[in-house]
């Protein structure tokens, strides 16, 4: 059996926590619809997954570079939706 090392703790978070907005963006495009998503929650998110992405790239990891670049692209399809659909 492999030994776990903690950056494959590391990318399984990474991909749940990331994997976690997909439905909120399929159901975005889906209806072209925005109106129950928050703009502050998102924008705070997305600030937040910014300063995690920075932090990963300051440390050099790679799981939390990954993921929250990955997390970031889809926050952002969110909030670029809530523009657009206005």
């Amino acid at each position: 059996m492999p030994e776990l090392r903690p950056e494959m703790l590391g990318y399984l978070a990474g991909a749940l926590t990331t994997v976690s907005l997909v439905p909120q963006v399929i159901q975005v495009y889906r209806t072209r619809s925005t109106q129950d998503v928050s703009l502050g929650m998102f924008l705070l998110f997305s600030l937040g997954v910014l300063a995690w992405l920075l932090y990963g790239l300051w440390i050099d990891s790679p799981p939390v570079i990954v993921a929250n670049a990955l997390t970031l692209v889809l926050a952002l399809s969110v909030l670029w939706a809530k523009w657009r659909w206005r």
